[in-house]
């Protein structure tokens, strides 16, 4: 589950929209552009006033913590990293030096969404050194760990949040996990029951484990659960990117891809989010189906421009099923594999060796998926084919 850290800081992160011929300002206090704002946003008026404050005291660790959390919960609810460069000017004073535990963890934080999951494993490390009770440390370890396809490890990471956390928290960390090494009837079930159990449960927390109950019925082929979860995590609150990409996803599986039109059409500045609206857009013919997609390619341009490989596997699908380009969908699922392997890196790279014609490409993943015994309908279906 990809918004395993929603309860807390982890990030889903996707390219912000760009034009595909840079443009290098000359002086380096222009203005380029404002992040949106609006007036009767609370979040925003807070965050200005912290940052004035903050400007007075840019060395203020308790200020600057606060900023950052906030800056990296934004970036996370409306899909736009540049959040997160607030974030770390917050932190400016503090990034380079021997940092503080508080420090190192937030740090970790915008690593794993940079997909620099080795620094920022390793910020956790000395973070936990410095405060072995860190529950925040140990969530973001689980998280990353989860990523890269280290369930054991990551399961692990999960055990202290039982007394650090409370059981909901631990729960959902380990069915993370465990869902997809072997356990996916029982985390399920679990999970659920605990959910069930629990009063008063924040909006955001309640949401995200929501989230992750329709995505581990989704993975079983229970099509109604799924769908249920969905619904009970957008009314729950406010619905984040990563709910709306998850539930976009399962409806473009279902087939209804109208909805996907009206889920997102006004969607369209986060990459990950266009992506799918534009899926649903070339299924139904619909009208601005082709400018959705000239944009995403000059998008996509404009990250491997910068040097900007985070997001390897919405291209690689924007490739293969928008470009009809299988080959080279495939090299960029094989770069995507190296870096994170969760069900839709599997599914990605296996639909595009396929369509490639070259099943034998696949071999990593479905060896991944038979040593971690992964319960998973669509992937059992694509890694039988590839397999034949």
């Amino acid at each position: 589950m990809k918004g395993l850290a929603g309860a807390f800081l982890a990030l889903s992160v996707i390219t912000s929209n760009c034009a595909a011929a840079p443009f290098v300002p000359t002086d380096p206090k222009e203005v380029l552009e404002r992040l949106p704002e609006a007036p009767a946003d609370s979040l925003a008026r807070d965050l200005r006033q912290m940052r004035r404050e903050l400007a007075r005291d840019p060395h203020n660790l308790e200020l600057a913590i606060r900023v950052a959390r906030r800056y990296i919960e934004r970036a996370r609810a409306e899909a736009d990293p540049r959040y997160l460069g607030y974030a770390q000017a917050a932190l400016a004073p503090w990034w380079n030096l021997n940092s503080p535990a508080s420090v190192l963890v937030l740090r970790a934080t915008i690593r794993q969404s940079l997909h620099d999951f080795s620094n920022a494993l390793s910020d956790l490390s000395l973070a936990l050194k410095m405060q072995p009770n860190n529950p925040q440390a140990w969530f973001t370890r689980a998280t990353i760990q989860q990523v890269r396809g280290e369930f054991a490890e990551a399961v692990r990471s999960c055990q202290p949040l039982e007394r650090l956390a409370g059981e909901l928290v631990a729960t959902a960390c380990w069915a993370g996990a465990a869902s997809l090494n072997g356990q996916a009837e029982a985390s399920y079930e679990r999970l659920r029951q605990t959910l069930a159990r629990q009063r008063d449960v924040a909006p955001g927390l309640r949401m995200w484990i929501l989230t992750g109950l329709a995505e581990m019925a989704q993975r079983q082929g229970n099509s109604r659960l799924a769908e249920a979860h969905f619904k009970e995590a957008i009314a729950s609150g406010a619905a984040d990117a990563y709910l709306k990409a998850a539930y976009a996803d399962f409806l473009l599986d279902e087939g209804r891809q109208a909805e996907v039109v009206a889920l997102l059409k006004r969607e369209i500045r986060a990459d990950g989010l266009l992506l799918r609206l534009s899926l649903a857009e070339q299924a139904l013919q619909a009208p601005g189906a082709g400018e959705h997609v000239e944009a995403l390619k000059a998008r996509f341009a404009a990250s491997r421009m910068r040097g900007d490989s985070l997001h390897r596997r919405e291209e690689a699908r924007f490739t293969l099923q928008l470009l009809k380009q299988p080959d080279e969908a495939l090299r960029l699922a094989q770069e995507n594999w190296a870096v994170q392997r969760e069900p839709w890196d599997a599914r990605i790279y296996l639909e595009a060796a396929l369509a490639a014609r070259n099943p034998g490409a696949a071999r990593p993943v479905l060896d991944w998926l038979r040593e971690n015994r992964v319960q998973d309908v669509k992937l059992a279906s694509l890694a039988e084919e590839a397999a034949r």
